[in-house]
């Protein structure tokens, strides 16, 4: 518990200073790192399941698509970012399936060349795309303080379904795949999202004024005035939020249950691996970056 909360005091706010203050460039770089670094654990469950994966072929690709993402749209206006990254995700997504399956017919033996191709591709849309999607969620109008909000709703919710699900839980919510989740810590973990929505929301100018006073944001970063969103659709958004980290949670969860093991990896004291850390913003992400595409684009 203490290596827990440690851990969490020293990352929470580098990751905060990160996604309100960096250039797009340099987010797109630290993005990079933690994808490389998340991939390579998912590549090694893989291993559990008998895949021989396509290391190196996966870094390279996952490497490259970011470097471009890095030096592509930064400054431009929303919609022709938007426009952009669409075009380089839609490009990627498109070529990974050929790309790997083609080095795989090098391998000696062609039973493993699929799986390996396969769990490559997964690996760029499970955890690559979407953390692209937070970097050029970023490119978006108040694109920071989006992404503060998604932070909040996460965290805040997996911090009360922890110790709710600890202390009170008793229905179990999916047994088979993690025993330790129950509906009550669910539900905690929606009533949070809410609560740190409306906080959030309902102060957004201040907010936005004190970040922009002190430096950490500049003024199309935030929320001022009118273009402060009605409060109902952004509730529906935190639900929707909500519902697809839990479901991110619960995903990795099957992952390393079929891997026989209980965390991705080691590299964070008391939370496990980056896999364990990121997971439920893997599904969270593109439901935000569609919200915000939308808005952008009416």
């Amino acid at each position: 518990m203490l290596k827990r909360i440690a851990t969490a005091a020293v990352l929470i706010p580098i990751v905060v200073l990160l996604v309100l203050r960096a250039p797009v460039p340099l987010l797109a770089v630290i993005a990079a790192a933690v994808v490389l670094l998340t991939v390579r654990e998912f590549l090694k469950l893989a291993e559990s399941y008998g895949v021989q994966p396509l290391r190196w072929p996966t870094y390279i690709f996952v490497g490259l698509f970011f470097l471009l993402l890095a030096t592509e749209s930064a400054g431009d206006a929303p919609q022709l970012s938007t426009l952009k990254f669409v075009l380089v995700l839609g490009v990627a997504s498109a070529l990974a399936p050929f790309i790997f399956l083609t080095i795989a017919m090098r391998r000696g033996q062609m039973n493993g060349g699929y799986p390996a191709a396969a769990a490559s591709v997964f690996a760029f849309g499970y955890i690559a795309l979407p953390m692209a999607m937070l970097v050029q969620l970023r490119q978006q109008w108040a694109g920071a303080f989006l992404l503060l909000y998604l932070l909040l709703v996460v965290w805040a919710g997996d911090i009360l379904a922890y110790f709710v699900g600890r202390s009170l839980g008793r229905q179990r919510m999916a047994p088979r795949v993690s025993p330790k989740k129950t509906w009550e810590g669910a539900a905690a973990s929606l009533c949070a999202s809410l609560l740190v929505t409306s906080l959030l929301f309902s102060h957004a100018l201040q907010i936005s004024s004190f970040l922009l006073r002190v430096g950490l944001i500049q003024r199309r970063d935030g929320l001022f005035g009118l273009e402060k969103p009605e409060m109902w659709p952004i509730i529906l958004l935190t639900v929707a939020l909500n519902i697809a980290a839990q479901l991110g949670d619960l995903v990795e969860s099957l992952i390393k249950r079929g891997a026989g093991v209980k965390d991705s990896g080691n590299l964070l004291p008391g939370h496990g691996g980056m896999l364990d850390r990121i997971d439920a913003l893997l599904f969270a992400a593109p439901v935000l970056w569609y919200y915000a595409a939308w808005r952008v684009m009416q």
